[in-house]
């Protein structure tokens, strides 16, 4: 099971070693709103339109371990990832992982999709903390501000189709 606890509609974390990050972003209303969403979120393509590069190119699935790169300019920066948790349900869609070993940051991310009535919300939860490399404990304190800017794409991802 995920920290983040995907399954549950509510979240109330209780760890005193990780940040805790959590936000709704409302997507639109409609069955193709939440197909679309839902189809793009499992894709990876949360990741890939905020910047991120993703391969293999597979659907979202329990285990895997992709190779993650974030791409800034001319920096690539690799992120070891393993799928820890997904959901898929007539009302909630998504997954949860936890970063690997060396990892810029150590925790977990979650993104989970959910409708209420015809209104289709992104829910994105998150546990960050330094990383297991000295390198990356180093610069903790601007992969911080860096994160503040992808989770605003990653609010923008899953509606710059339409």
């Amino acid at each position: 099971m995920s920290l983040t606890r995907i399954q549950q509609e509510h979240w109330a974390p209780t760890t005193t070693t990780h940040r805790v990050w959590q936000r709704r972003h409302y997507l639109g209303s409609g069955d193709l709103v939440w197909s679309e969403a839902a189809e793009s979120l499992m894709r990876w393509e949360i990741k890939t339109r905020s910047g991120f590069v993703v391969q293999p190119q597979e659907p979202v699935r329990m285990g895997a371990r992709p190779q993650l790169r974030a791409v800034l300019g001319p920096i690539a920066i690799d992120e070891p990832i393993e799928v820890v948790d997904t959901v898929h349900s007539a009302d909630r869609v998504g997954f949860a992982y936890r970063t690997r070993p060396g990892h810029p940051v150590s925790g977990e991310e979650a993104f989970i999709l959910t409708r209420s009535a015809a209104h289709v919300f992104l829910e994105i939860r998150s546990l960050t903390a330094p990383s297991d490399l000295l390198g990356w404990r180093v610069v903790f304190p601007l992969l911080l501000v860096a994160q503040k800017f992808t989770r605003w794409r990653y609010g923008r991802a899953l509606t710059l189709k339409r």
